[in-house]
């Protein structure tokens, strides 16, 4: 395993940040929703990610701690033969929904849909009764700064979920909480971010963040085969488009 004591925390530095593969919410042996595994699918799409990211050195490897984020890690990182070290940050663990009784994965699915939408207006929450999008927004940003400031790394991978990922995005783009509708994150779709860090204080600060792609989905590069959104293709559902009503 590589020593990265000798990389600065300062200067250009990039972080590939993907979305983990396919998972089955209704799978007979689940109970616990956030312990869900990959699919076959999902190991497919994570193979694809790691052998497009094969020659690519990362300094540093990062996850949710969740199995379905260190799962995609591990195909990711062996498709390229890589080993850097290995850090689980539950700091960039999924928002924690509501209580949401459901009987079909088609009433679920219709109210995940727009979960999004109205994340800014005040005590909006992940689906009733689940976290804040405020508070969710707080902990994953402050996660970010720590993954910049405490950990050494030229290029490093993050593999988290799609309400960390679009919070990460509308955050980094200046829209904020009212921008989370509008970044679509495909199932293992990778994110390529580039941060300008400078010294601040005892600290360090990203001063400019490039976003170089967002949203690549390997497995099908221009998403032809990928009409409906990620939750309709989770749940096997297609609304044709229209809004559904949970």
């Amino acid at each position: 395993m590589p020593d990265n004591s000798d990389l600065p925390l300062t200067g250009r530095r990039r972080l590939y940040l993907l979305r983990h593969g396919h998972v089955n919410y209704f799978a007979p042996d689940i109970e616990d929703f956030t312990q869900v595994p990959l699919t076959d699918e999902g190991r497919e799409q994570a193979q694809a990610a790691g052998r497009a990211l094969a020659g690519i050195r990362f300094d540093a490897a990062f996850d949710s701690g969740l199995p379905r984020t260190r799962e995609t890690l591990s195909i990711v990182l062996g498709e390229g033969g890589s080993e850097p070290p290995r850090t689980s940050i539950d700091g960039f663990a999924e928002l924690r929904g509501g209580q949401v009784v459901v009987e079909t994965p088609e009433e679920l699915a219709a109210r995940l849909a727009f979960s999004f939408d109205g994340a800014d207006e005040e005590g909006a929450s992940f689906l009733p009764g689940g976290e804040l999008f405020a508070d969710a927004e707080a902990r994953i940003v402050a996660s970010l700064d720590d993954l910049l400031a405490q950990h050494r790394w030229r290029q490093a991978v993050l593999v988290a979920h799609e309400g960390v990922n679009r919070i990460l995005l509308a955050h980094l783009t200046g829209g904020g909480l009212a921008a989370l509708t509008h970044f679509e994150q495909d199932l293992c779709g990778i994110n390529v971010l580039d941060f300008d860090v400078v010294p601040e204080g005892d600290s360090v600060r990203a001063v400019r963040v490039i976003l170089k792609a967002v949203n690549l989905t390997v497995h099908d590069q221009v998403k032809e085969g990928l009409p409906r959104t990620s939750l309709e293709h989770l749940f096997g559902i297609d609304f044709g488009g229209a809004r559904p009503v949970a």
